[in-house]
């Protein structure tokens, strides 16, 4: 029988997989991961340059050259956000709350990155993010929740990087979020989610927000969500099993044949969770494309899924790691966690077990987040 997490312990929702059965890695390899299983990456990884050699056990914040590791999807949960909209975020996730909502302190967070040699997080929140239907409750929301990521990043030095939230549907105050968030706060990007009701990102009524997007050659960070048209579809089953990787897929699939990924290609994407089912459907978004889609990807789909970013959130299993560097290159993957919705161990542990060589897992889990978000590199000298 599986072993339970600390993570699965929630109402009524369970975390999205994708395990199926894996093919067996060589000699070599296999020794290797058996030999840094139980340190953990982040020491894993501090051992390959002779920093570090040992598990991290205290909950003091170790010396910076014992933290390897860059997490891009880290999720913060700002006290007045779950208490003005509890009841809003319990609809969004069929009808309950998990107690990682109820749980997560700052504290907890940096102790979480302390304890598996995290360096540096980028803060951003979960869907369902800040719009629920009206626009200036949502222009406030993400103001606040963008200041108070940028306070805990200037109250802990060289821990935190964000990934700001804006008010999108609404197409004016995401405007302004974007120049207040990038040009004041100096986040490392914008964060949204891969649906908004029922329009998916490639929709026509985006485009504005893309257009500046693009201007400033941002990094987007789209996390998924579950779209109205499929909240209660299988009655009993938790929308992360299957919807919200699948909402992922919708989103990618939306931007290639609405060509906002060719029209914008000055836009560094990341999409969370291993590219949610893309990888495993990537033949059949080829062979059933719309008719005249050449027009719109001049340079072919693979090309376009190539150039994207994916974090391994939720995702650190060999099956799913297998399918996503079949698809695209090693240095288009990054660490990122899901903490607290899923441990952050999870996938500190889980990376160093799927068959990957320490050049690789360096490349993943820190150098090649450094060159998408040079920033985080001052952080790491604070």
């Amino acid at each position: 029988m599986q072993k339970q997490r600390k993570h699965y312990r929630f109402v009524s929702c369970s975390k999205e997989t994708n395990e199926m059965a894996a093919a067996p890695i060589d000699a070599a390899r296999r020794k290797l991961v058996s030999g840094i299983a139980a340190v953990g990456l982040g020491a894993m990884l501090t051992s390959t340059v002779g920093r570090y050699t040992s598990a991290f056990g205290q909950t003091s914040t170790p010396p910076m050259e014992k933290l390897r590791l860059v997490d891009v999807h880290h999720h913060i949960i700002p006290p007045f956000y779950l208490a003005e909209n509890r009841d809003r975020i319990a609809t969004s996730r069929g009808g309950q709350i998990t107690p990682a909502w109820l749980d997560w302190t700052p504290q907890k967070a940096l102790a979480a990155m302390d304890k598996n040699g995290v360096a540096v997080a980028v803060l951003s929140l979960s869907s369902p993010r800040v719009w629920f239907g009206d626009a200036q409750t949502a222009r406030q929301t993400a103001r606040r929740s963008n200041e108070y990521a940028s306070e805990l990043g200037q109250s802990h030095p060289g821990r935190f990087g964000l990934f700001a939230a804006i008010p999108l549907p609404d197409l004016e105050g995401s405007l302004r979020e974007i120049e207040y968030s990038l040009d004041v706060l100096k986040a490392d990007g914008i964060g949204i989610l891969t649906s908004y009701g029922d329009k998916w990102l490639g929709d026509i009524a985006f485009q504005p927000v893309f257009e500046e997007l693009n201007r400033r050659k941002a990094v987007v960070f789209v996390h998924p969500t579950t779209p109205n048209c499929c909240r209660n579809l299988m009655p009993g089953i938790a929308t992360v099993m299957a919807e919200v990787p699948h909402d992922t897929t919708r989103a990618v699939i939306s931007l290639l044949y609405s060509g906002t990924f060719t029209r914008f290609k000055d836009i560094r994407f990341i999409f969370t969770h291993a590219g949610g089912t893309v990888p495993m459907v990537y033949n059949r978004i080829i062979e059933y494309a719309p008719e005249g889609s050449s027009e719109k990807l001049p340079n072919g789909v693979e090309y376009e899924l190539k150039r994207l970013y994916y974090d391994i959130a939720g995702t650190a299993h060999r099956s799913a790691i297998a399918a996503l560097t079949n698809l695209v290159p090693m240095s288009q993957i990054l660490f990122g966690s899901d903490n607290p919705y899923v441990g952050l161990a999870e996938t500190a542990e889980g990376a160093t077990k799927v068959g990957l060589s320490a050049p690789d897992l360096q490349a993943i889990s820190r150098d090649n987040t450094l060159r998408l978000l040079p920033r985080l590199q001052a952080k790491l000298k604070v």
